[in-house]
């Protein structure tokens, strides 16, 4: 990681003449790419690193003609001569998708969410406008091959996951006839092809000079292509993790087909529209499925798992109030069979109540003094090593510091093996913890240890308690024992009981 940031320091100095302030590694989403905020002055910009040079390439040539048509895109500033690095406009972090968990279904989310539509339509068809399509990463438009690869995607990558008898032949049979059945759309222009909340930036200037307030702007569009404008609608509206109520969605599909027949300079038919927007909108659950489940279970990201019983039941809804519009019978049974509710409750994690009496009690400590031991009369729990770690209290900086403080924190997560560790020490406490939600036990311990209970320890700790509460909603009982000693020792005499 230390490379990456020396890379994307030089490149900021190449372009600014000086060095940066700071550089802070951003979380890493679903792609293989990395983004920085690089601090300079009273300035930020975003720095990117794509070993993928073809999709650079690709998101550089968009942007540059995106922002000539004045759409709502970062602006590049500078990309290295290996077009691995990439310095872009800044737009914050505030995402339409935080917006909402923040604010919940109110009118000023609302309204976001129908700027964003209506952004996404100038972005279609203006964007559309003199549009080099053979730039595309993939391919060039979302056609019959383009539908097709996203139904296998969910068949190689969910359905086949499941294990369950279906006659393949059948399902091959029906998944080309729904790509026929789609491929003849009346409209086709910029499709986005991965328009969802996370991706809609919400800037909030100062109202000054004229400025609007609460402006949106997009990101992650490098995977576009030609295609039907209803995909990107579909994307949007049927997110699992917005889980938009029914009346929104009908609302803001109707803001938005007044929207684009405005642009288009003619009146739609919104029938015709809808039914095909309705096939989309199937399209795109399955391919979402197929991603969440290669992304978790293959590639083992718990987050992604935590999807897709939201994304299941996204997809009952829909097939419950909206008819395919084709005959698929081995399609529709294999719909039914990822929709039972043995299926959902696989993917779904147990979940504790007020009523559940289970306590896991989480401590950091240092192998040089006492570890600790469960009281609770069974004994038991689990005590993780953390000392395989590279240590951060080995770096001047960061002696004095603890596994709450940004720097140690950085450390452990770009320059050493603390997130491979803390995904396997997940993986075997979420079996025991589900077990004993379900089983009524009342205590667990979970431990971690180093040298002097101060960094990785702390750290560890800390992310597995947030873990846990996320997850399973669990009581939890967190205690820094070498850190809780510090600062009871450096208390006033007359404060100590």
């Amino acid at each position: 990681m230390q490379h990456l940031i020396a890379s994307i320091g030089s490149l900021f100095e190449q372009w600014k003449g000086q060095p940066a302030n700071a550089i802070e590694l951003l979380p890493q989403s679903g792609s293989e790419r990395r983004y920085f905020r690089i601090h300079w002055q009273k300035e930020t910009v975003i720095g990117t690193y794509g070993a993928n040079i073809k999709e650079n390439r690709t998101f550089f040539y968009f942007s540059k003609h995106f922002k000539e048509q004045k759409l709502n895109v970062p602006k590049i500033f500078v990309m290295s001569e290996d077009e691995k690095f990439y310095l872009q406009e800044d737009f914050g972090q505030v995402s339409l998708l935080n917006q909402l968990e923040e604010k919940g279904y109110c009118d000023e989310v609302y309204e976001l969410f129908k700027k964003s539509l209506a952004a996404l339509a100038n972005m279609q068809v203006k964007g559309d406008e003199g549009l080099d399509y053979e730039q595309c990463l993939t391919n060039r438009e979302f056609g019959k091959q383009a539908i097709m690869a996203d139904l296998l995607y969910f068949k190689y990558y969910f359905l086949d996951a499941l294990r369950k008898p279906y006659d393949k032949q059948k399902l091959i049979d029906d998944f080309e006839a729904l790509s026929n059945y789609l491929t003849h759309t009346e409209y086709k222009y910029f499709m986005f092809r991965d328009f969802q909340s996370r991706n809609i930036l919400v800037h909030t200037p100062a109202q000054q000079n004229g400025q609007e307030k609460n402006t949106v702007h997009f990101i992650d569009y490098q995977g576009g292509m030609k295609g039907a404008p209803q995909y990107d609608v579909a994307s949007m509206l049927w997110q699992a993790r917005a889980n938009l109520p029914e009346e929104w969605k009908n609302s803001l599909l109707e803001d938005y087909m007044n929207h684009f027949s405005s642009l288009i300079g003619k009146p739609i038919d919104k029938n015709i529209f809808r039914n095909q927007y309705s096939g989309y909108v199937l399209i795109r659950l399955l391919q979402v499925l197929g991603a969440y489940g290669f992304r978790g279970l293959f590639e083992r990201k718990a987050q992604f798992l935590t999807s897709i019983p939201l994304t299941l039941k996204n997809l009952k809804a829909f097939i419950r109030n909206n008819s395919l519009g084709i005959a698929v019978p081995e399609f529709r049974k294999v719909l039914d069979m990822c929709l039972a509710e043995e299926v959902i409750e696989q993917f779904s994690p147990t979940q504790a109540t007020s009523a559940t009496p289970l306590v896991v009690k989480i401590y950091s400590f240092s192998y040089r003094k006492e570890i600790p031991q469960d009281n609770s009369g069974n004994g038991g729990g689990f005590l993780f090593d953390c000392r395989g770690i590279l240590n951060p209290g080995r770096v001047e900086s960061m002696k004095t510091q603890t596994g709450r403080d940004k720097e140690v924190k950085d450390f452990l997560e770009q320059q050493t093996k603390m997130p491979e560790f803390l995904n396997s020490v997940m993986d075997v406490v979420d079996i025991t913890v589900e077990e004993y939600i379900k089983r009524g036990f009342e205590s667990l311990l979970v431990g971690f240890g180093c040298t002097g209970g101060q960094h990785r320890s702390v750290y560890a700790a800390d992310v597995v308690s947030r873990h846990l509460r996320n997850k399973f909603k669990v009581k939890v009982v967190l205690k820094h024992l070498v850190q809780e000693e510090k600062n009871w020792q450096n208390l006033p005499t007359d404060n100590k009981i």
